[in-house]
């Protein structure tokens, strides 16, 4: 039989100790966090045109995103790490008020490089909300509980891809485009002061060797090679010494990169990833997904409001369809996947979609209707949330469980250095044919004076100073200039549809779960350990308990004859020592018939005592509930596969222990008058 021991004093476990209130409001300053840095990834989209027209320079227009995708994905890395080593709380802090003040200097820039340039220190500070906000939720919630929780995120992203466009518009058309970034300082000063006031965080500090010059050399690199993409043949000429010498030093750079990463003791992106043959197929697959998706989302707004002439809300409108589009597919495939365990079907259809969708971008015409661009845009979102939710679920499912972290993180990594390729070469498409196509509209016709096809390019507004006669014939040159470019991106992305075709389909881990929406509508990469990844998808397969099956199987496994309704209720009084069945009805969703019955059978097979109207384990029933709770722990473990092999770590087998003794009851059924005997536990490891 089974001896109770008492187990020593640990730190609190997450959540412990935090009234329910507490957690609920933290968790509302976090998600104001997470909003701030995910509406700026796409609230700019719609009044990039009107930034334009004011401030001049369409040849920068790509830079204004760029920008800030390429600072939020260099400081991801650092945020996480320094927050494990100094404390996430302060990080957070600081993480806003860099943010903010980013946004203040936007709203007041006069002039496009510095509107670039703070766009960076926006995006410095955004990628600290998008990575700590996800991390903190793992300091105050329990395992169970987080994927519940980490489903709000996933909630706010797909809400800020459809909020963004339309707010952005909105802002743009009845107050100014500086309040796309104004409206930041309100809703940041809110989170900030929640923050200091009711999150209560306990110190768990983590020592790291935060790789420095890796996390500068790989971001500099990527700096080089989009400057070349953004101003070779604009800017400068493809052959000119400074595109040259912009293309010699991010060689010199990455070769630079790739010694640091060999000896760095954490690389920011470890090397020896792409031995594997999965992961380095995902990157490039997920870096076209990137180029495809933002540069589209870049330049379709331009394609609205200069050429259809739709009002900067209504351009928003004009985008939902390709929002929706990929929020369905994305969610849909993503749970398919999880459910069957087949994959491949999906990156080889998305692709192909994908392509199909900017294909038919490239038809779209002056004279296109809303209902046929709505269709164009729903396939051509729909071809990307194909792809994008299970391009993580194959990396997870691909790496050992030391890599899981990094893995996942670096498969949005590339993504979102794609989006900044895709930026930059769609702009620098659009820029060179735009210029070269008003000059032939323009040629031999009479107009204005001032209204060269510089001006016009570099001030939508001047169209409304030409003759009517000219108008069609500018406009033209706007909508095929655009549109062109989505027909050159076409081929990149059936390049994907041929490297999907080569993934291996591995069976699936039983704890690769569908990863919540912040996973994949995210630009920039949320770096997270690989026991808070294994965390996250086994409370995802967690939270489905309660289900009648789950205790069927559990106790069939432990060679038990009971009701499985008994078995629930027998862990339940293992896990608080006294259990009130009334109360236990009246705390869950099980019926009170069900708890009846089921204790009545305890009683009858001697497993539980009354104590007034509580039930307390006999002898008899602290040996079987052991063997339950066993039986619980043994099917989570089965769901790590071969991450649960005899080396296994000790932070996930800590985890695993965690979770059954969580799913074994909450702390909202504990008994009104007795103290729950939390040390009552068998231990047989």
């Amino acid at each position: 039989m089974a001896q109770e021991v008492s187990t020593p004093p640990t730190s609190p476990a997450p959540g412990e100790g935090l009234p329910h209130r507490s957690v609920l409001v933290a968790i509302g300053a976090l998600l104001l966090g997470m909003l701030l840095a995910a509406l700026d990834q796409t609230i700019v989209s719609t009044a990039l045109p009107t930034i334009v027209s004011e401030l001049g320079g369409m040849e920068h227009l790509s830079w204004v995103v760029t920008a800030y995708l390429l600072a939020s994905t260099a400081a991801t890395p650092l945020w996480g790490k320094l927050g494990d080593q100094y404390g996430r709380k302060k990080l957070f802090q600081a993480a806003i008020v860099l943010f903010l003040i980013g946004s203040a200097l936007c709203g007041i820039a006069q002039d496009m490089p510095q509107l670039i340039a703070f766009r960076a220190v926006q995006g410095l500070g955004g990628g600290g909300l998008m990575v700590l906000s996800m991390a903190i939720v793992g300091d105050i919630v329990p395992p169970r509980e987080r994927g519940r929780y980490q489903g709000l995120f996933g909630a706010v992203f797909g809400a800020t891809s459809i909020l963004g466009p339309l707010l952005g518009g909105l802002f743009t058309q009845h107050l100014s485009w500086r309040w796309v970034f104004y409206i930041n300082l309100p809703v940041g000063v809110v989170a900030l002061f929640v923050i200091a006031a009711v999150l209560h965080i306990p110190v768990r500090a983590t020592r790291h060797t935060i790789d420095y010059l890796g996390t500068f050399l790989i971001a500099s690199v990527a700096t080089c090679l989009v400057l070349v993409a953004s101003l070779g043949g604009t800017t400068w000429e493809w052959g000119s010494w400074q595109i040259i010498g912009l293309a010699v030093l991010g060689a010199v750079l990455l070769v630079w990169f790739l010694r640091v990463e060999r000896r760095a003791a954490e690389p920011v992106l470890p090397l020896k990833l792409f031995r594997i043959r999965t992961f380095t197929l995902v990157s490039v697959i997920s870096f076209v997904v990137g180029f495809a998706m933002f540069g589209a989302m870049t330049y379709l707004p331009t394609f609205l409001q200069v050429v259809r002439g739709v009002s900067p809300t209504m351009s928003g409108v004009h985008m939902l369809p390709m929002v929706l589009g990929m929020l369905l597919t994305s969610t849909a495939s993503g749970q398919i996947v999880s459910r069957t365990g087949r994959w491949k079907v999906f990156p080889v259809a998305g692709t192909a979609i994908t392509a199909l969708g900017l294909v038919l971008l490239h038809r779209m015409k002056e004279s296109s209707s809303d209902a046929e661009m709505s269709v164009y845009f729903f396939v051509f979102g729909a071809g990307l949330g194909l792809v994008m939710q299970v391009l993580v679920l194959v990396v997870q499912n691909a790496v050992a469980y030391e890599d899981l972290g990094v893995a996942t993180s670096g498969a949005t990594f590339f993504r979102s250095i794609g989006a900044s390729f895709g930026v930059a070469i769609f702009g620098t498409v659009f820029t060179s044919r735009l210029t070269s196509k008003l000059e032939a509209a323009l040629a031999g016709q009479e107009v204005p004076p001032g209204a060269s096809a510089d001006r016009i390019a570099a001030d939508p507004r001047a169209i409304t100073d030409l003759p009517p006669a000219l108008r069609p014939d500018v406009l033209h040159a706007y909508a095929t200039s655009i549109t062109d470019v989505f027909l050159y991106a076409a081929p990149v992305v059936l390049v994907a549809f041929l490297l999907a075709w080569v993934l291996k389909e591995d069976r699936l881990r039983g704890s690769v779960t569908a990863p919540d929406t912040s996973q994949t509508l995210a630009s920039n990469p949320v770096e997270r350990s690989s026991y808070e990844e294994c965390a996250r998808a086994l409370s995802v397969l967690g939270s489905r308990e309660g289900r009648k099956a789950v205790y069927e199987r559990i106790t069939e496994r432990a060679g038990l004859d009971l009701l499985p309704a008994a078995s629930w209720l027998l862990l339940r009084v293992r896990r608080h020592g006294a259990v009130e069945p009334a109360r236990l009805a009246d705390t869950t969703p099980v019926p009170i018939r069900a708890v009846t019955e089921a204790a009545r059978q305890l009683e009858e097979r001697r497993l539980v005592r009354r104590v007034g109207l509580q039930l307390v384990l006999t002898d008899e029933g602290v040996t079987v509930a052991t063997r339950l709770a066993h039986a619980r722990e043994e099917s989570l473990a089965e769901l790590l596969g071969d991450w649960w092999g005899p080396q296994r770590p000790t932070d996930l087998v800590q985890l695993v222990e965690q979770l059954t003794a969580e799913l074994c009851g909450s702390s909202r059924e504990r008994p009104r008058t007795a103290e729950p005997r939390r040390n009552h536990v068998a231990h047989t490891r």
